[in-house]
């Protein structure tokens, strides 16, 4: 069974995906040339949309399966990361970028690797758990 800490992240992340939906309906007014944007915008906001979402169906399955496995400890706490990731990475890839016409990705890419390194801490420790218990 489920426990009651993983329902609650579950029914949390699950609701943010309203705030994943809502920023493709960004992406459609970026295709239609509906808000001003160059090729490395385009490029990163594309790539920060789908990061965003398959982290935290990534995330929802990691977390789901630590807790149906009954993974304890530090690496189910780790496993947390992999949301961690599903925010950073976005967050990077969008914010990197804003403002008029940027020619390349300002100090805020940095939030890229940070989630790219909370993804893989995440992954492993998902992984080392599920093989361990």
């Amino acid at each position: 069974m489920l426990s009651s800490s993983a329902a609650q992240t579950g029914g949390i992340v699950l609701l943010t995906v309203v705030a994943i939906a809502y920023g493709g309906t960004f992406l459609l007014r970026v295709a239609t040339a509906k808000v001003p944007t160059n090729d490395l915008q385009r490029s990163f906001f594309r790539a920060g949309h789908a990061h965003a979402g398959v982290l935290v169906i990534l995330g929802l399955v990691a977390t789901l399966y630590v807790d149906l496995a009954g993974v304890d400890g530090i690496l189910r706490s780790l496993t947390g990361l992999i949301l961690l990731a599903a925010i950073l990475m976005p967050a990077g890839f969008f914010l990197s970028v804003i403002g008029r016409d940027p020619q390349r990705p300002n100090a805020l890419f940095a939030l890229i690797w940070l989630g790219a390194l909370s993804l893989t801490v995440g992954v492993i420790a998902a992984g080392v758990g599920l093989l361990t218990v």
